[in-house]
């Protein structure tokens, strides 16, 4: 009985001497469709320039029928809660809410680049749709000795 290198004979029966492969293409595969599937998700997120303000304080978020995220990207685009919407679909779902709950909060979320007048568009269809409570979405000023 030969076992690998002892054998002298080179036929069907000498050991494979190269690596195999296949496992790691099919794990980098799997990676590759792991990543396509999750970059949308990672990517969905806004990312605005709060204004800053010295009474802001840190707020846990509201519940889900408590309160409405809006934000205002710096190109003037609107995103309910993460997603991005066009003007009709942002001020039917205000009036949903505003028919659902009157008491409910709209917390606002502009960048400091967006103009004055968008904003005030948005809170225009807000107060339309019957919604009052309207809360302006900040940062805290960085401390004068924290740098």
């Amino acid at each position: 009985m030969a076992f690998g290198r002892m054998s002298t004979r080179q036929g069907a029966d000498a050991p494979i001497n190269t690596i195999n492969v296949t496992p790691l293409v099919d794990v980098m595969l799997v990676l590759v469709v792991i990543f396509i599937l999750a970059a949308p998700m990672l990517a969905a997120s806004l990312r605005v320039q709060l204004p800053k303000a010295q009474a802001a304080t840190q707020q846990a978020p509201a519940a889900q029928g408590d309160a409405l995220v809006v934000e205002v990207s710096p190109q003037g685009e609107i995103w309910i809660q993460g997603a991005v919407a066009d003007d009709d679909a942002v001020q039917q779902q205000l009036q949903q809410l505003g028919q659902r709950n009157p008491q409910a909060e709209v917390q606002l979320r502009a960048d400091t680049s967006v103009p004055y007048g968008r904003v005030v568009q948005v809170m225009g269809w807000a107060h339309a749709a019957g919604l009052t409570r309207i809360g302006f979405v900040t940062e805290p000023e960085p401390k004068a000795g924290s740098n």
